[in-house]
């Protein structure tokens, strides 16, 4: 029984080895095969040129657009301060008065110095004293008024700008060391802030330095206000790049007529760079190489996957830029089933 079988099996193996090689030689003269069967299905897109807008963002902190810590330039008492914190004072408004007595002192000196001054010159002008003694005489009296006028000018303590006072240090009949007393670690007895403009400073990468430019415009947002931007401008540019961070600072000058925004919020400011043509495509196109920050995309190339490394620009959207040399207008990327695939792979484009 065993033989019969081994007979049959001889008989029939001949023939099926014949019809495989059959059906292989009709596969070559047609021209298809397992490669064709092996095909990755991609999608793709025409590369062209899109004009975007190019903008910037950095993360700000408001400021004041000045700011002063008023205070007495000698210690002493304080007589009386006219104001609290949140007034709103004009510029030339009094508003702390220190203690008199050193310029009523300093007032009776120079009186008297006057009066020996207007008899020498007298006696000058007529020839009966020498002019040594009446330049000794002229210089005591303009030293006396000198100083008359730096106690007058520090007992009566008046506003340098039209501000609110953000800061009172000090009450009433308190002693003004002139020791530092504000976050700022400056002494003052009141902090004045002018808050109808306020200033913002950014530190912006160098590779931007060629396209900032004074009175660029800027739009400003804040969490405060979502959904809301605030106008302003480019006030100054630092001259200098920093070395550790390779940025440049640049001053922005936000109008805040309203007086929404107030120092210290934090913002987001957007600088406007100008248009520019560009390759822009889905972000999903783009794949990453694990374990680096390699950023690379397919293009499809006679039936061909074809692996190119590019950079990323900026995003817009769900859309993101890239770089590179090796891509033109007109090549066609692949968009959706490139996770599968290799350089060099046969793609079929549905």
């Amino acid at each position: 029984m065993k033989l019969k079988v081994l007979k049959n099996m001889l008989i029939i193996l001949p023939s099926i080895i014949l019809a495989a090689w059959g059906c292989s030689s009709r596969a070559e003269e047609t021209g298809t095969g397992p490669e064709d069967n092996t095909a990755e299905s991609v999608r793709v897109m025409e590369l062209d040129y899109s004009e975007m807008s190019r903008n910037i963002t950095y993360p700000a902190t408001l400021m004041a657009y000045r700011e002063v810590h008023l205070a007495s330039a000698s210690p002493g008492r304080i007589d009386r301060i006219h104001v609290e914190a949140g007034t709103r004072v004009s510029r030339g408004q009094l508003l702390v008065e220190m203690d008199r007595t050193q310029l009523q002192q300093a007032e009776v000196q120079l009186a008297n110095l006057e009066r020996d001054y207007r008899r020498v010159d007298t006696l000058r002008k007529v020839g009966s004293i020498p002019q040594q003694q009446y330049d000794q005489i002229r210089t005591q009296y303009d030293l006396a008024l000198s100083n008359v006028e730096f106690l007058q000018e520090n007992t009566r303590l008046v506003a340098p700008f039209s501000g609110i006072v953000s800061g009172k240090y000090f009450d009433n009949g308190e002693m003004f060391s002139g020791a530092p007393n504000t976050p700022a670690g400056k002494a003052a007895i009141l902090s004045i802030v002018h808050t109808s403009q306020l200033k913002a400073r950014v530190n912006v990468s160098e590779r931007y330095y060629p396209v900032v430019n004074t009175g660029m415009p800027v739009l400003v947002t804040s969490d405060v206000w979502p959904g809301e931007e605030f106008a302003g401008k480019v006030l100054r540019i630092y001259p200098t790049i920093d070395p550790f961070t390779r940025s440049f600072t640049v001053e922005l000058l936000i109008p805040n007529q309203d007086e929404r925004l107030r120092p210290g919020m934090f913002a987001r400011a957007r600088l406007e760079t100008g248009q520019d043509e560009v390759f822009v495509v889905p972000a999903i196109a783009v794949l990453k190489l694990q374990g680096s920050n390699e950023r690379f995309v397919f293009l499809e190339e006679n039936g061909r996957a074809k692996r190119v490394i590019v950079q990323l620009g900026d995003r817009f959207d769900d859309m993101v830029e890239i770089i590179s040399d090796e891509i033109n207008a007109g090549d066609n990327i692949i968009v959706a089933g490139q996770a599968r695939l290799l350089d060099g792979v046969a793609v079929s484009v549905r």
